[in-house]
Formats: structure tokens, C-alpha cells, sequence
């Protein structure tokens, strides 16, 4: 079917897609998903073969009610309430101990199951016309850039989906944060609600050390990547001669940068915007086929450790350092 516009109309027929075991690319505010009904293990499996994601990596749950937990996880950890109230719908992630309905394949196995309400119209009626939770992972090949619009979608999975729903950018444009609630509130992926507003609702959170089975999505250490070569600047960075050069700029290009095409997150330097236009802005130096994409850190304050933590694991170098 393609893309479609993000209508009533066509949120049915996607709604339907989901019910019949079909495969649903649609938006929300951090990234679009790829949608498949959390209880069909072969519909989730076949997210798994189109995306070419590895079943050790867990697939976090849409909700389009809190009363939807109790087909989630056992019980509900004391302190999800504040964060939930505080925080969903949104870019918030929270991981408890999974019910025994839900499929081993969704949580990689886990006993755990990382579940979230979207705060995008489109993805909660999805939901709520389908009359079910929907599992959904970023709706692109595995590894690469997450896309913040159909047409990023269409260009990585195409044909290979039964439908595309276009509600437009994503306003986010990261991922959610990840929070592990089975003990210590651990954070296990920055994202879309800074770790200073979490602690302003339930205390200190843990952040979890680097695990070589992950946990929570985008835990693994080489993860959203360009096709592009990516490297994170350095004050003493050799620019390498004779390459097509893409430069991501924080709020402004240097003078001296002499770049093929360049990409500004922020000129006013707002973190937030800057994260909103993270994603597309790689797409657009990859559509530009350059050789190499020189980025910009971040100050890694707010959403700043959310977009770090991303260009890390996109870079494919990290040099030269002093």
C-alpha cells in the first residue's frame, strides 16, 4: 500500500493491517515505529526479519492507556506512578517485570518489559483502533539512522512493510529515555526526558554501566549510524584530503571547515531543537552521498547527553584525541 496520510480513514485500514498480522510503520513524537500486535509472536518475528535486528535485543511496547499495564507486567513498581504522571504520555520509557502473556520475543527472552504512551495523536489512535498494545522498534534497518519522517522509513524498508502512515517530522526526534524500575531506577538509555527532570520527580537514578546483553534498545555500543564514515570532532581533528567532507554543526560552521554540505542542529544552540533535528540532518548528509561526516559534540547537559550518546554509537572513529 505505501505511504498513506495519517487520517482517520487510513488509521483504520493501518489498525486492521496490525489486527490481521501485518506490519505498520507510523509516527511518534520521538521516532517513527514499526508496529506489529504485541500477542501475534509471527508478526513480531517478522519485525525482527525485516529489520534484521538480533532477537537478544528487546522491543519496547506502545500503550494508549495506564489500565493497559496490566496486560504488560505483574505488578507496577511503587515509584512508576510519579513518572507516569509526570511524563506519559511522552518520550519515557519504563521497564518492570513482564507478564507471562507477553511473548518471549518481544522482551528478548527477558523478564522484563519495557512499555511507554506515545504523546503523538496518530500512534494513540492507531492503538486505540486496534484494541491492543503494539510492539514497535524503530522503523529502519537495524543499526542504522532512525527516521523522523515516512519517506526515511520507505527509503530502508520500502516494500518490504505492508503500510506506511505519514503524520509528518516527528517533533522529538530521538528516541525515548529508557528507565529500568525492577530495582534502583537505573537509567539505561538517555533520550527524549532529560535524566535532570526524572530526578526532580523520584530522587537520584543509577545509570547503568556499559552490558554486552542489552537490556533496553540502543544499548549496544555501535548503534544509529550513517552510511557515511562518522567522526566526532577534536580540537587537534586532521581533516583527511581528497574525501567529499559533511560537517554537523552544533549552532555554526567554523570558518576554516571547507565542507562538501553542512548541517546546523541550532543556530540559537537550544538542545532541544538541536535533538529534533539530529536524525534528519544526518539523512540529509547520507542523502548527499559525502564520505565522511565530521560531527560537532554537544554541551551534555539536558538533552545534550541524549544526542552524544547517539553520535557516539553512530561514530565509526572517534580521533584523534590528545
Amino acid at each position: 500500500m505505501g505511504i498513506l496520510p495519517a487520517n482517520k480513514t487510513n488509521i483504520k485500514i493501518a489498525a486492521r493491517t496490525i489486527t490481521q498480522g501485518g506490519l505498520v510503520a507510523f509516527p511518534t513524537e520521538t521516532v517513527y515505529g514499526l508496529g506489529a500486535d504485541v500477542f501475534n509472536s509471527l508478526a513480531v518475528a517478522r519485525i525482527f526479519e525485516v529489520k534484521k535486528r538480533p532477537e537478544f535485543d528487546p522491543i519496547i511496547i506502545h500503550i494508549a492507556s495506564v489500565e493497559d499495564l496490566n496486560l504488560i507486567w505483574r505488578q507496577r513498581p511503587d515509584v512508576a506512578l510519579p513518572l507516569i504522571e509526570s511524563f506519559w504520555p511522552g518520550p519515557l520509557t519504563l521497564i518492570g517485570l513482564k507478564s507471562p502473556k507477553i511473548p518471549e520475543l518481544v522482551t528478548a527472552g527477558l523478564d522484563t518489559a519495557a512499555v511507554r504512551m506515545p504523546n503523538h495523536s496518530v500512534a494513540l489512535a492507531l492503538i486505540k483502533e486496534a484494541k491492543r498494545p503494539i510492539a514497535a522498534p524503530s522503523a529502519n534497518l537495524f543499526g542504522f539512522l532512525s527516521p523522523t519522517t515516512a519517506s526515511h522509513v520507505a527509503q530502508q524498508l520500502g516494500s518490504q512493510i505492508d503500510l506506511i502512515l505519514d503524520g509528518g517530522p516527528t517533533p522529538v526526534g530521538i528516541e525515548s529515555t529508557v528507565l529500568d524500575l525492577t530495582g534502583k531506577p537505573t537509567l539505561l538509555r538517555p533520550g527524549g526526558v532529560p535524566l535532570e527532570e526524572i530526578e526532580k520527580i523520584i530522587g537520584p537514578v543509577r545509570i547503568a554501566p556499559p552490558s554486552p546483553k542489552p537490556l533496553a534498545p540502543g544499548q549496544l555500543t555501535h548503534h544509529y549510524a550513517p552510511r557515511a564514515t562518522l567522526v566526532i570532532k577534536h580540537d587537534n581533528l586532521k581533516l583527511p584530503s581528497k574525501l567529499k567532507i559533511g560537517y554537523l554543526a552544533f549552532s555554526s560552521a567554523p570558518a576554516n571547515i571547507s565542507a562538501y554540505k553542512v548541517e546546523i542542529l541550532s543556530p540559537s544552540r537550544n538542545l532541544r531543537e538541536a535533538a529534533a533535528n539530529l536524525f534528519a540532518a544526518l539523512h540529509r548528509l547520507d542523502q548527499a552521498k559525502v564520505d565522511i561526516i565530521i560531527a560537532e559534540p554537544v554541551p551534555e547537559e539536558g538533552l545534550g547527553r541524549a544526542i552524544m550518546d547517539r553520535l557516539r554509537k553512530a561514530a565509526s572513529v572517534t580521533y584523534p584525541q590528545r
